[in-house]
């Protein structure tokens, strides 16, 4: 797997938990994850209301918020690739 930076690794998390509830096992495989690096990511997912944690059922789900970030962060991927595009 490729060297992915932060803002990759939060997307890439948010949109795991975009479409239903997921427990922290299932973000860890699908994000290629070790634990440690997950909490570190969780928390910070959280403090930003990015993410939410669901206490009872204990599964997080992606924010209104976060689904923002998403469209943000999939845009500026679309700008970027135009713009290596017109450059090679």
């Amino acid at each position: 797997m490729k060297n992915r930076d932060r803002a990759e690794i939060n997307a890439m998390i948010l949109d795991i938990a975009r479409h239903s509830k997921v427990t922290k096992t299932k973000i860890m495989y699908r994000a290629y994850l070790s634990y440690n690096k997950l909490e570190e990511y969780l928390t910070d997912l959280g403090e930003s209301e990015l993410l939410e944690f669901e206490v009872g059922a204990q599964t997080y789900r992606t924010t209104e918020k976060g689904k923002r970030y998403l469209e943000i962060h999939s845009r500026m991927n679309e700008l970027i690739s135009i713009n290596r595009e017109t450059v090679f």
